[in-house]
């Protein structure tokens, strides 16, 4: 509890006026070049994405075999000399579609169910991730990448928990417990990755293909587990609804 009121606690002691949103002295101008040119290839994957999802939504392709595709796009891509930008962009931009193939079902089922709520996960989301993404570049550098050993814990916890639900049969509570800590989990990730992205191009590494690998994750990440949110309440809504008439 220490560690998240030491969080708020400098936000509060930050003077938030119009200065402070302008000022972007910390970061250098081929910091911010950098950073323009991960932002871009990271809105291309969302696209590429989106176009992932159509595809299973009309051939109805996402599953274990998407994944494992995406996974072997990412490796073939860690596995690639960054002297080879164009092959490794377009391994990125494949793991993109594969990863949006494999949420597909979840995609496809929110459409079923509601179409608003995907729209409301998607804008969430990107809320979420631009508020999130702004405080760690507007913050004094490293500060929040002591969260790092924080989250890693968080995830840890996750790990531990779907391999308690798969063995001893998964509760309500349990399903809960899972989707609401790895909300915060990579929620505070977006934090601390946008920090480390901004640190290491300070120290030279300058591979946007990477950095936007990184924060595509976590954008995804939490995508899912809004809209998997999102679709509980809106079936909770409907089967209350359903009592009422019934009723």
């Amino acid at each position: 509890m220490g560690t998240f009121s030491s969080f708020f606690d400098s936000q509060s002691r930050s003077q938030w006026n119009y200065n402070t949103l302008k000022n972007f002295r910390q970061i250098s101008p081929i910091v911010q070049t950098h950073l323009k040119k991960v932002y871009m290839t990271l809105c291309c994957m969302l696209v590429a994405s989106a176009f992932g999802a159509y595809l299973h939504i009309i051939w109805n392709i996402g599953g274990y075999l998407t994944t494992f595709a995406c996974f072997g796009a990412i490796i073939w891509l860690h596995s690639t000399p960054p002297c080879q930008e164009q092959k490794r962009v377009s391994l990125l931009m494949a793991s993109a579609v594969f990863e949006g193939a494999s949420i597909g079902p979840l995609i496809d089922l929110a459409i079923q169910i509601d179409p608003s709520v995907l729209v409301a996960a998607f804008v969430g989301t990107a809320l979420a991730f631009a508020c999130f993404s702004g405080a760690a570049m507007l913050a004094r550098r490293r500060e929040y990448l002591y969260l790092g050993g924080l989250l890693s814990s968080g995830v840890s916890m996750l790990l531990w928990l779907h391999f308690a639900s798969s063995i001893f049969g998964g509760s309500t509570a349990l399903f809960k417990m899972e989707i609401y800590l790895g909300l915060l989990v990579f929620v505070g990730y977006m934090v601390v990755d946008t920090q480390g992205i901004i640190e290491k191009a300070h120290l030279g590494d300058l591979d946007y293909v990477k950095h936007a690998l990184t924060l595509f994750t976590d954008f995804v990440a939490v995508f899912v587990r809004i809209l998997i949110i999102m679709l509980k309440n809106s079936a909770e809504k409907g089967e209350r609804k359903k009592k009422k008439r019934s009723d």
